[in-house]
C-alpha cells in the first residue's frame, strides 16, 4: 500500500493514487527503479520475455497518458520485436541443421552398401585395435596430432585414417588375401602389409578404392556429429578426412586412386580425368587439378586392361565427386 502521503512533497495522497497532484512525483518510484534494474538485467541476458514481463510490472505503477508510461511501453515493444528475430532465428538455423542432415541422408541412402557393409564388418574393426603394434602407433601418433592440433581433432584423425586402412584390410580379405592391422606412422598416415598381392588388377582396384570409401562414410559419419553437437572439431575432422581421402584418389604410383586407375581402360581413364576437371571448375578445389593433371598423364600409358569393369570407374568418380563437395564444409571460428 502506497503512503498516506507524498515522499516528496509530504501532500495528502489519495487512494490508489499512482502520482503525486501537487508535485507529479511517482508514488511508487522505489519500486519502479528496482523492476527496472531487474528488467535491464534481464534483457542484457538475452531472457527477452522476463524482461517484457518486468516492463509490464512498471506499468501497472505508472499513470496513464505520463511521459514514463509512453517510454516503457517503447521498450516493450523493442524487446517483443527482438524476442520474434530470436526466435525465427532459432528456427532458421534448426531449418538449415534439418536441410543438411536430410542432404547427409541422401547421401547416406545413395552409399547404404557402405554404410551396412561397415556395420556388418564392426568386429573387423575392433580386432584391428586388439593388435599391439596397431594400438601402440596410433597412440604415439594420436600423441604427435595432439600436440600440434588438441586432442579432440587428433582423436578424430587417427580415427578416420584407421577407418581407411581398414577398409584395404576387409577388402583384402574378401579377396583371401592376407593382410596385417595398420600400422601408424606420424605425419604420413598408416601402411599396412600383405603376405601376396591381390591376383588380378581389377582386385588390386577395388582393394585400393576400398580405403577411400570406408574413408568416406568416416567422413560423413564426422560431419552428422557436427550437424548435432556444433563442435568446430567434428566439421574439421569431417573436411580434412575428405580432403585426405580425395589426395589418396591421386593416379599416381601405390596410392588409392593409382591402383584404381590400372584397373581403367583408356576410354574409362579419359572418362575419369573429365570427371576430375568437371569437379575442380564446381567446387574450385584446388587439388583436383594435380589429380587431373595426373590423370590425364596416365591416359596415355601402353599398359591397360583389355576388359572395361564400370564398377571401378563409377566408384572412382563417385568417390570423387562426394569428397570434393565435403572438402567445402566450413569449419566455424577458421
Amino acid at each position: 500500500m502506497p503512503d498516506a502521503s507524498c515522499a516528496a512533497c509530504q501532500q495528502p495522497l489519495p487512494p490508489k493514487a499512482l502520482a503525486c497532484q501537487a508535485c507529479h512525483s511517482l508514488v511508487h518510484a522505489d519500486t519502479l527503479r528496482a523492476l527496472a534494474a531487474r528488467a535491464q538485467e534481464q534483457a542484457s541476458a538475452g531472457v527477452h520475455l522476463d524482461a517484457i514481463h518486468s516492463w509490464q510490472e512498471c506499468l501497472e505503477l505508472i499513470p496513464h497518458g505520463s511521459r514514463q508510461r509512453q517510454t516503457i511501453t517503447a521498450r516493450i515493444d523493442a524487446l517483443q520485436s527482438q524476442h520474434k528475430s530470436a526466435e525465427s532465428a532459432k528456427a532458421s538455423d534448426w531449418k538449415k541443421k534439418a536441410m543438411g542432415l536430410s542432404a547427409i541422408g541422401l547421401l547416406a541412402w545413395k552409399l547404404k552398401f557402405v554404410l551396412v557393409f561397415i556395420a556388418t564388418k564392426l568386429k573387423l574393426l575392433l580386432l584391428g585395435l586388439g593388435k599391439a603394434s596397431t594400438a601402440f602407433s596410433m597412440l604415439l601418433s594420436f600423441g604427435v596430432y595432439w600436440a600440434a592440433w588438441g586432442w579432440k581433432f587428433a582423436a578424430g584423425l587417427v580415427i578416420s585414417i584407421y577407418i581407411h586402412e581398414m577398409g584395404h584390410v576387409a577388402a583384402l580379405r574378401r579377396f583371401g588375401v592376407p593382410a596385417t592391422a595398420p600400422m601408424f606412422i606420424p605425419g604420413l598416415g598408416a601402411v599396412i602389409r600383405l603376405k601376396h598381392p591381390p591376383k588380378t588388377t581389377r582386385e588390386d582396384a577395388i582393394t585400393g578404392l576400398a580405403g577411400p570409401i570406408w574413408g568416406l562414410a568416416a567422413a560423413l559419419i564426422a560431419y552428422v556429429v557436427f550437424l548435432g553437437t556444433d563442435w568446430p572439431s567434428w566439421a574439421a575432422i569431417a573436411r580434412v578426412g575428405a580432403w585426405i581421402n580425395l589426395f589418396n584418389l591421386l593416379p599416381f604410383w601405390q596410392l588409392d586412386g593409382g591402383r584404381g586407375f590400372n584397373g581403367m581402360t583408356r576410354p574409362q581413364r579419359w572418362l575419369a580425368t573429365a570427371g576430375l576437371a568437371i569437379a575442380w571448375l564446381v567446387t574450385q578445389e584446388g587439388l583436383l587439378i594435380l589429380l587431373a593433371l595426373v590423370a590425364f598423364s596416365r591416359c596415355f600409358s601402353t599398359k591397360v586392361p583389355d576388359e572395361p569393369d564400370p564398377k571401378i570407374v563409377v566408384s572412382y568418380l563417385s568417390l570423387v565427386a562426394l569428397l570434393s563437395v565435403m572438402c567445402l564444409i566450413e569449419v566455424p571460428g577458421f
